[in-house]
Order: structure tokens, then sequence, then C-alpha cells
């Protein structure tokens, strides 16, 4: 088991990856709980494959519980499973020391998160996420929330959690279409400062693709220091945590108009925004073609779509341009995006001209 740390001063936390978590789960719990109450919050999804293996090993730890199973999917991140997750829980009559666990991927991470900050102005919650996406990404830093009719992650609040506990033997169940969402988010920490990364997932991709376990923990291992790197240095996203959303303006503004459904996943999207991301940087000069086709092609050869007439072929540009316009990062009107010097050499641009977007977007949309 490898264990890291997210340092943020009395809020820190450890994050640990290794095999069998899960199963052992209740005896790590017991020693950092403020008290062996527990609520579980998990998906359809997720609590055949693992809720009584959780379970058992809090009974072992004497650790108390209840639990609630939520729909999988994009769309449980709203308003009515908030209040629903919410309803559930107080009817359990937590108090301030009861601790909420998250076991499943984002959808459900983000949910529970937010509703720990929320219920009695804010209790302890622990992630155990059980995507590659949630392990590499979501489950680290506490960004919570839930989507709007605006926009995605619109509602929420910055809350850390108690714990991450990131067992691997979850990833082997993940169909691969899900397996590829989070290597899209994987592929990220190498494009925004870490070239060497990018040429070890372009070296090693058959052994990724088989689900070698040494090589998933490294590559958990390797994202969680970055992602928790700069989490400690700018925990609000002040400034260079939004590094950490290269190609996500752009992939937000698809989930947006694909309904937050299973059309498009998250991670899909952001290897879609990735390369539109590479291909605005290259049209305002800032990075050679070998950019754009070195990641273009990584993410084709892994599987990954990357461009969105892969999805659809009626796209709305003005519709796509205006969900961008909404996005968190945007400031006084104008649009933020993370762009790119080269692999390894990205950069937070403040105001990028609009018709840069818009023709970078049009580019993509009629297949150049």
């Amino acid at each position: 088991m490898k264990t890291l740390q997210v340092d943020l001063g009395n809020r820190s936390y450890n994050i640990e990856i290794g095999n069998g978590i899960i199963a052992n789960s209740g005896a790590m719990l017991a020693k950092i709980l403020p008290s062996k109450k527990v609520f579980i919050v998990t998906d359809d999804n997720v609590a055949p494959l693992y809720l009584y293996t959780l379970e058992q090993s809090l009974d072992n730890a004497g650790i108390s519980h209840d639990s609630c199973t939520l729909p999988h999917g994009e769309q449980t991140k709203s308003f009515s499973s908030l209040e629903n997750l919410l309803d559930i829980i107080f009817a359990q009559k937590p108090d301030r020391k009861t601790t909420l666990i998250a076991i499943g991927g984002g959808v459900i991470g983000d949910l529970t998160g937010f509703a720990a900050s929320i219920i009695l102005r804010g209790i302890n919650f622990v992630q155990i996420p059980t995507t590659l996406l949630a392990q590499v990404d979501s489950s680290v830093g506490g960004k919570t929330g839930i989507n709007n009719a605006f926009g995605k992650n619109l509602v929420g609040a910055f809350y850390q959690p108690l714990l991450v506990l990131a067992d691997t033997n979850t990833i082997k169940t993940l169909p691969q279409r899900e397996f590829l969402a989070g290597y899209a988010e994987v592929v990220k920490y190498g494009i925004i400062n870490n070239q060497e990364f990018f040429k070890y997932l372009c070296d090693n991709l058959a052994a990724i693709q088989s689900h070698d376990n040494a090589t998933l923990q490294y590559l958990i291992k390797t994202s969680c220091e970055a992602k928790a790197k700069i989490v400690a240095e700018d925990e609000r996203e002040g400034s260079s945590r939004a590094l950490l959303n290269f190609g996500h303006t752009f992939a937000h503004a698809l989930e947006k108009s694909t309904g937050y459904s299973d059309k498009l996943l998250h991670g899909e999207a952001v290897a879609i925004g990735m390369v539109f991301a590479m291909k605005l940087s290259y049209k305002m000069g800032l990075c050679s073609i070998d950019a754009v086709t070195g990641l273009e092609e990584h993410l084709k050869e892994a599987g990954l779509k990357t461009s969105p007439l892969e999805i659809r072929q009626d796209w709305d540009s003005k519709e796509l341009v205006d969900a961008m316009r909404q996005d968190k990062k945007a400031f006084d009107g104008k649009m933020t995006f993370i762009l790119a010097r080269s692999i390894g050499d990205s950069f937070i641009e403040n105001n990028v001209p609009e018709d840069k977007v818009i023709e970078t977007l049009e580019d993509v949309l009629s297949g150049v």
C-alpha cells in the first residue's frame, strides 16, 4: 500500500492506494473517525460489488452504519438527488461526529461531499473511489458539488475529505469505457506539467490496457501526487489549480449539450476537450502541430474519441460557446482557458480572444 498526503495544515489528509483496501477499510477508519457512526452513500452499479465488503469490514471494526443506494449516472448530481439524500440521512438522526462514506465514482463522491459540507454546517466524509477517474481526480482536492440547468458543478463547495481510500482492485470490474474515461484524466497530468509522465504513458500503453497492477498503482500514485501538490499550493483555485482543468471548458460544454447523460462520459468529454485546447493553442501560435498530433494520436491509440463528430454530427456551435462563457473560470465576461506551449508545459490564459475560440470550434465541427 502506498500513502500520500494532501498538505493543508490542520485539514491535511492521506490518500491510501493499494489492493484490497475496501476489505480492510474498517480497521483503517476506526483509527481516525470522531465517532463509530457512519452513513454510506453509493449507487446501484457499485452496491452489488462492494457494499457488502465495506459493511463487513465496518462490522468487524465495531463501526455502526446505515446506507443509501442512488441511481448511477451524471443526472444524479442534481438538486433533487441532493434533497432526497439529505432527507434519508437526516432520518437517521446524524450528529456532528457522524461521518459520511462515499463509495463509487465521481458523481457519488461529489454529491456526498457537498452533502457533508452542508449537513449540520459541516460533518466529516471519506472518499472510497471505485473508478479510475475518481481515484486520480475527483476524490482528491475537496471539490464537491452538483450540476444545474446552467452548467456543470456550478453549485458546490471546497470541502476536504477526512481520508481517501483507493482500492486498485475495483478497476478490474470497470467496463472498458469507464476505464478509458478515467485514463483521459491520467493523460491530462502528463500534458499540463510532466512530459516524462506522458512519455511513460506512451511507452507503457500495452501494460496499461492489460490492467497490469504495478502499472496502475504507478499511474494512480503519480496522478495523485501531481494533484496533491497543486491543491496544497492553491486549494480554492485562485491561480495554479486551474491547470487541472486543461480541456475541461470545452468538455463541460459538450456534457451540457448532451444532457449530462451516458451519451458522453465526463472523461470522454475531457479527451475531446484536451484536443480542442491543444488545437486552440496551435491556432494562437503557442505550440507546434507535433504537440497536437502527439496528444491526439496517443488518445486514439488508447481507444478514446478525439472529436465531437465521433459522438454526433449536429452540434450547435452557438450553444457550445454560450456554455463556455458560463464556465466557472470565466471572469469579467472574458473566457479563461488552459493552453499549452508543448506537451508538459501548460499555462492559464485569462483573456483568450473569443474569435479564436469560435474559429477553432468551427474547424473541429467541420472536421478540419
